[in-house]
């Protein structure tokens, strides 16, 4: 309900507003909830604020009514978690993931594993306490089956954590390569403006020039490098060496190599310093001709494109050859994803119970024996969703909120 009236506070009128009532449960704190809204003024909102609270009102903590969300039951944690992914998207596809996961589908997949999991410890435990009842034989041949698939499914979960990421943070990718290749040039057809400056005169670039771009929904920190070569000039030097600091802490390496020459001693260098990296080998200029054989560089690169920047769809093509390198360009972000490290380590631990009850079994235990390693695996479970889990990480999980939200 809705209502327009005057904020009146010891007698004298603060501002004219509205005033929107939920009552319980149909609120997101599932709480009955009150909010006011007043004129944007600091001055205004400031003195409604002080009024509130000297009225008996408390400040909000970090993430406060999302914390009320969770302990009422209206949201899971993995559901509360994904609410502060989605105020911190910031890409395109980070926001897809995180409304996926505000949905429900990290949680529904951990459901459907536990519920898996909890029908098999039922049936193993009715076997054992109950022998004299007409219970259906459970074998060791049924309870692998069951934690098996169990198994593979959050396996599959903790194998994708790191695309997840990618997703969620982006990444940090440095052009290189030697000079006049023509680094600073793909630089701004894949910033889609001038960032850099461009000139025939090697060295142009002397200090390394950044910039955020979204490549097929994911967030690129994109680095221009300063040419890889041997210099006496001192500021020149000096480029040089950040550029290999920044090639030591990129975590996506963009080679860029001048396709109208042949492949010499310095680009054989460069592609031996990315080989066991993520990077792609961009062989540029192809409308001068290319004396460069993509098969050249294959025993380096996963990845290896023929482009010139003077094409219009030169962009699409490295970032194609990207998405293929970080195994994005099939990513399903509706898909259940882990978000963090808190949902890693309770994932890694289920599977490493799970695990250890299959060892158990392949070394001739009885099944309740594994069944101890089943009841480990579904309390790391709970933890995961939040069904079973301590204080300490609930706090710690809403310490990382904005406050209030």
């Amino acid at each position: 309900m809705a209502l327009y009236g005057h904020f009146i506070h010891r007698g004298k009128v603060i501002d004219d507003g509205m005033m929107l009532g939920f009552r319980a449960p149909a609120s997101y704190t599932g709480e009955d909830v009150v909010e006011f809204s007043c004129h944007g003024s600091e001055v205004v909102s400031g003195m409604l604020l002080s009024a509130c609270i000297e009225c008996g009102a408390a400040p909000a903590g970090p993430g406060e009514f999302t914390r009320r969300a969770f302990l009422n039951g209206r949201i899971s944690l993995t559901q509360a978690e994904a609410v502060m992914d989605l105020v911190a998207s910031s890409s395109r596809q980070a926001a897809a993931a995180a409304e996926s996961a505000l949905e429900g589908a990290l949680y529904r997949k951990i459901q459907e594993i536990e519920e898996s999991l909890v029908t098999l410890a039922g049936h193993l435990a009715a076997c054992v306490d109950f022998p004299e009842e007409d219970v259906e034989e459970l074998t060791a041949q049924e309870f692998a089956r069951v934690s098996r698939q169990a198994r593979a499914e959050l396996a599959a979960l903790v194998e994708n954590y790191d695309r997840g990421m990618v997703i969620k943070r982006g990444v940090r990718a440095a052009i290189v390569g030697s000079p006049n290749v023509g680094k600073s040039t793909l630089f701004n057809v894949m910033s889609g403006f001038e960032r850099a400056i461009v000139t025939p005169v090697a060295g142009t670039t002397r200090d390394v020039v950044r910039e955020q771009i979204q490549v097929g929904g994911i967030q690129l920190l994109l680095s221009d490098t300063a040419g890889l070569h041997q210099t006496e000039d001192v500021v020149e030097a000096e480029g040089i060496r950040r550029s290999e600091a920044e090639m030591e802490q990129a975590a996506l390496l963009i080679a860029v190599y001048d396709g109208s020459q042949p492949l010499d001693v310095a680009g054989r260098a460069l592609a031996e310093s990315c080989a066991g990296k993520p990077a792609v080998a961009v062989i540029n200029k192809s409308d001068l001709g290319t004396m460069i054989d993509v098969a050249e560089l294959l025993p380096w690169f996963a990845e290896a494109v023929v482009v010139s920047a003077n094409e219009r769809d030169t962009a699409e093509t490295i970032e194609q050859a990207i998405l293929r390198l970080l195994k994005l360009n099939d990513m399903d972000t509706d898909a259940a994803m882990l978000a963090n490290q808190r949902q890693l380590r309770a994932a890694e631990a289920a599977l490493m119970a799970l695990d250890d009850a299959d060892a158990a079994l392949m070394a001739g235990y009885t099944l309740d024996a594994a069944g101890v390693c089943l009841e480990d695996a579904l309390s790391a479970l709970k933890e995961l969703s939040g069904e079973n889990v301590a204080e300490a990480v609930i706090d710690e999980v809403f310490s990382a909120f904005c406050v209030g939200k």
